[in-house]
């Protein structure tokens, strides 16, 4: 095999297969919970269509992910396998890691559109009014497809629009971008933004209120932030006032 080390040890062999490039995200959106191609293609943004397939495929030569055909036959989903399930320490540590140690973001990390969907698999809907809730999100920033995403909540079932849903917005959020990211991560304290004014509301008091109580944050926001840098003096400064 061209992209192996030509070794016997287990972690060159495993390095094999999951050092490729996307193919622990991948893993980590099937861990998630998405199933359907276009949903671990939201997950992944950045991956073309054609990568995606090709690095699927390979997860399921490996026994990593199965292929479950629909009754239809139109379309399949995607399972982890008990092989793909044993993954999950192993990429919840490293995401962990990553959140501790890895480098500072740069502007070409900031991708919103990942920010939304990650967004979308955090809002809890339990605490948020019966019927439908359209939050808007406006970002600003150096990207040139930094704009405007929707969350739409329909009685639990939230979906993510890249594309104006059509509904009445009932509550609006305008950022810079690289900040909510800081704040969604954990670096900056999303509630002191929102009071600063540096995150701002637009909508009726009462559901401005609860939005940090709907919204939640990373999974990954608890752990702060160990490497030296700017991330990590964000975070010192407000931990200590």
């Amino acid at each position: 095999m061209t992209r192996g080390y030509g070794q016997y040890c287990p972690l060159a062999l495993a390095a094999e297969l999951l050092c490729e490039r996307w193919t622990v995200l991948i893993v980590s959106r099937l861990l998630d919970g998405c199933s359907q191609f276009s949903q671990i293609h939201r997950g992944v943004p950045r991956i073309s269509p054609s990568l995606l397939s090709q690095r699927l495929d390979q997860l399921i030569e490996a026994g990593i992910v199965k292929r479950v055909p629909k009754q239809n036959g139109a379309s399949c989903s995607y399972r982890l396998t008990p092989a793909g399930l044993e993954l999950a320490p192993i990429v919840e540590h490293l995401a962990i890691w990553g959140q501790r140690w890895a480098r500072d973001m740069i502007e070409d990390d900031l991708d919103p559109a990942f920010l939304v969907w990650s967004l979308h698999m955090r809002l809890d809907a339990s605490k948020m009014p019966l019927g439908r809730t359209v939050i808007e999100f406006d970002f600003s920033g150096p990207r040139w497809d930094c704009h405007r995403f929707w969350l739409v909540n329909d009685n639990g079932n939230i979906q993510m629009c890249l594309k104006d849903p059509g509904y009445e917005v009932n509550l609006k959020v305008q950022s810079d971008l690289r900040r909510f990211i800081e704040a969604w991560r954990g670096i900056r304290d999303l509630r002191i933004e929102i009071q600063a004014g540096k995150i701002r509301l637009h909508g009726p008091s009462a559901l401005k209120q609860q939005l940090t109580d709907w919204l939640l944050l990373s999974m990954l926001s608890p752990y702060p932030r160990k490497r030296a840098g700017r991330e990590k003096r964000i975070r010192s400064q407000i931990a200590t006032g």
